[in-house]
């Protein structure tokens, strides 16, 4: 069950428990002070305080007392040994329960006989102190609640797991949808669009700027549509994207017409998956913004080993300015989350000689 603080309700039923076990022992010997005996039954109960943080300890405190105060010449039920042999057993300590009753059975009539009883009298006494039936009934119903907290846990898996599963299959089946319906009709657009731009230059006419418009539209809808696929498909049957790819999300850019450069720097160790995965898509995202709205023609992209964290920065000389900031969207709002979520740091914003840049520190060695 593991270690868990002591409450109120875990006080509560041990002074409730000591309460009835000094009062059966009083009733037993009105006249007797017998001083030891009520402590043993006190400190019996008492110990039920901490059967949840150390089940077997107090099942052998709550043995020792019975045991203690039989021999003191008290005949009380022992209701605080069977509320610890529940307890013990609803932890999951089968054979100490098991070994220590065994013993507790045993001693009984010893501390019987050493009260001053013959040995017959001892074993009757001993059966009224402690009868084997509720001691098998005490054990059965702690096991009966471990096994059915273990199948609730159980339960609770299965249906994450089983959420988790519908959740991945319904993104492929929206990752088909897109790539059927939209996939081929951008294609075509974009297609042609680039054939109507290329004839118009090849027999010497002026393009429209409404051509222009539409082929541009096309590509950026087309990298835009692959982007999300990519996204859609991105669960445990497939590996996730990492550092490895960023090559090529660098040479896709330069097929845009952009002059990307890729510079590592350090020697790269053991980098978590969730630290490649956030990092390429930084590098992703970043360069999605400079097509979409810095009209930049070069970016470069650094990426820094450290022996506690990935360093990840992309730098462009698009119209970005001090005096004239790009607007902040959803992509810069995305890559924040992403690297909070890691206990990264992110920087992002114009600089100084023009253009913008994207810098974030991924740590590798607190991933959550």
């Amino acid at each position: 069950m593991g270690a868990t603080r002591i409450g109120i309700r875990d006080w509560a039923l041990a002074a409730g428990v000591a309460a009835v076990l000094v009062l059966a022992g009083r009733a037993e010997h009105p006249a007797g002070p017998a001083v030891a005996g009520y402590a043993l039954l006190a400190a019996g109960g008492l110990a039920l305080a901490a059967r949840r943080r150390a089940p077997v300890a107090v099942l052998v405190a709550a043995g020792v007392c019975a045991v203690g105060y039989r021999a003191a010449g008290f005949n009380v039920f022992a209701v605080a040994y069977l509320v610890a042999v529940y307890a013990a057993m609803r932890a999951g300590r089968r054979a100490a329960t098991v070994a220590t009753s065994a013993a507790l059975l045993a001693g009984l009539p010893v501390a019987a006989m050493v009260s001053g009883l013959s040995a017959g009298a001892a074993f009757t006494q001993a059966r009224g102190v402690l009868e084997l039936a509720w001691l098998i009934a005490a054990g059965a119903a702690g096991e009966a609640l471990r096994q059915a907290e273990r199948r609730a846990d159980e339960a609770e898996r299965t249906r994450e797991e089983a959420a988790l599963r519908r959740a991945g299959e319904e993104r492929l089946h929206i990752a088909r949808e897109l790539h059927d319906s939209l996939t081929h009709q951008i294609s075509v657009i974009k297609v042609q669009a680039e054939a109507a731009v290329h004839l118009a230059h090849k027999r010497g006419e002026p393009v429209p700027d409404a051509l222009l418009v539409i082929r541009d539209a096309g590509r950026e809808a087309a990298r835009e549509l692959r982007a999300t696929l990519e996204a859609l498909r991105d669960d445990d049957t497939a590996p996730p994207p990492g550092l490895d790819q960023l090559a090529g999300l660098v040479e896709r850019a330069r097929a845009t017409g952009l002059d990307a450069s890729l510079t590592v720097e350090g020697h790269r160790t053991d980098v978590p998956a969730a630290v490649q995965r956030t990092a390429y898509r930084i590098v992703q995202e970043a360069l999605t913004n400079v097509a979409r709205h810095a009209a930049a023609g070069t970016a470069s992209i650094r990426i820094g080993y450290r022996p506690d964290a990935v360093v990840v920065r992309v730098d462009d000389d698009g119209t970005a300015t001090a005096q004239c900031p790009p607007a902040p969207g959803v992509g810069l709002l995305g890559m924040r989350e992403r690297v909070t979520a890691l206990g990264g740091r992110l920087r992002a914003g114009p600089r100084e000689e023009g253009g913008f840049t994207v810098h974030a520190e991924l740590p590798v060695a607190r991933v959550p």
